[in-house]
């Protein structure tokens, strides 16, 4: 069985979906793999360093005679024109954007695996890379927001004086928001944060911020994830946090409804009560912002304060989102590899292949809401 690694084609995007000690294990299991020169350059990883484990570094497109292809972002069409009938892709898949790519998957009968639809199971969590990268993108977070801020993150006692500590607010207590509270706090910053589920309380306590309590009814999701919520209930919970945002010197929103755009916590009305030199970190930006005026890649200024918007963030931090990443991805493929014999077993009785796989023998196993490609 070949696997390959092509070069991340997307702009901006640093990561690989292989590193070489992991590109190693895959060759003592007797598979050959195939990657890209140049491939996992951004990431820090050289030719050189896989040569070393035995992978084949080539320099022209690796995945034409591929049985799979591991990426990070998802193949393009004219790529996935490519693959031969039965070759599984791995990537992320948004399917809400990429009807046209999904199609393209579908007709060249290619079976392609998306890393967002993995379940929230204990049994997957090995092969969770939204949370894998999610850590990434909340440990930036809390360190853009130190950047960014004229202030202190720490209490000092210095001889001209004392320093009073930073006050840190976080907006959403998943994954990203708890990394991101944990290293705030690592920084000496005073750390509340607020979630909407209130099962979070006990995480967030547990990383040494007090938890915001609001009177408003609880939007407990399905996989831990949170419920979109009513615009009357949102307005509600807009106005009551006001008072904490004004009191911040760094907010940082991590919210997010998986499929939907991100939900609105923070006007530009709401940001008026914050100081000037204050900071606002959006790590949604991407998908619609929970900050109104925030712009993904950008930083933006309004009233003298400053709101850094979330663009590819667990790419500025290449090395080690890349070497989470591939674990995910390598967990997902010895999930689909019969040990017997080493060669891909593809049960849809397992729960988590069933809902991962987005194509399958030239149909699309999912519902198609948006375009894109």
């Amino acid at each position: 069985m070949r696997i390959a690694i092509p070069t991340e084609t997307k702009p901006g995007e640093a990561r690989v979906a292989l590193v070489p000690d992991l590109a190693a294990k895959l060759i003592k299991q007797g598979f050959d793999v195939v990657l890209q020169a140049g491939a996992g350059a951004k990431s820090g990883f050289t030719d050189a360093a896989y040569q070393a484990t035995g992978v084949q570094v080539v320099s022209a497109d690796a995945i034409n005679s591929a049985d799979v292809v591991l990426s990070v972002q998802p193949l393009s069409i004219s790529q996935v024109n490519t693959l031969k009938p039965g070759a599984i892709t791995i990537s992320f898949l948004p399917v809400n954007s990429s009807a046209e790519l999904i199609q393209a998957a579908a007709m060249a009968k290619v079976t392609a695996l998306s890393l967002e639809l993995i379940p929230r199971i204990s049994r997957a969590q090995s092969m969770d890379a939204l949370t894998s990268q999610a850590l990434c993108a909340g440990y930036k977070a809390a360190l853009v927001g130190a950047e960014l801020s004229p202030r202190f993150f720490p209490l000092l006692m210095t001889a001209a004086g004392t320093v009073t500590p930073a006050q840190v607010l976080v907006l959403g207590a998943g994954v990203a928001g708890l990394q991101a509270i944990a290293t705030a706090k690592r920084l000496g910053a005073v750390v509340s944060a607020y979630d909407v589920r209130p099962s979070s309380k006990d995480e967030v306590i547990s990383m040494g911020a007090a938890f915001i309590e609001l009177e408003l009814e609880a939007l407990e999701g399905s996989g831990g994830y949170a419920r979109e919520m009513t615009e009357e209930r949102a307005a509600k919970q807009r106005e009551l946090l006001t008072p904490y945002i004004s009191k911040s010197d760094v907010v940082i929103t991590t919210a997010a409804v998986p499929g939907r755009p991100a939900p609105r916590l923070i006007t530009k009305e709401m940001m008026s009560g914050l100081k000037s030199g204050s900071v606002v970190v959006d790590l949604a930006a991407e998908t619609g912002g929970n900050v109104e005026g925030s712009v993904a890649g950008e930083v933006v200024e309004i009233a003298g304060v400053k709101i850094w918007g979330g663009k590819d963030v667990p790419s500025t931090l290449p090395y080690h989102a890349s070497q989470l990443y591939a674990k995910n991805v390598i967990n997902l493929l010895n999930l689909m590899i019969d040990p017997t014999n080493n060669e891909l077993n593809l049960n849809f009785e397992d729960e988590i292949i069933a809902a991962a796989a987005v194509t399958h023998a030239g149909e699309v196993r999912v519902e198609l809401t948006g375009g894109g490609k």
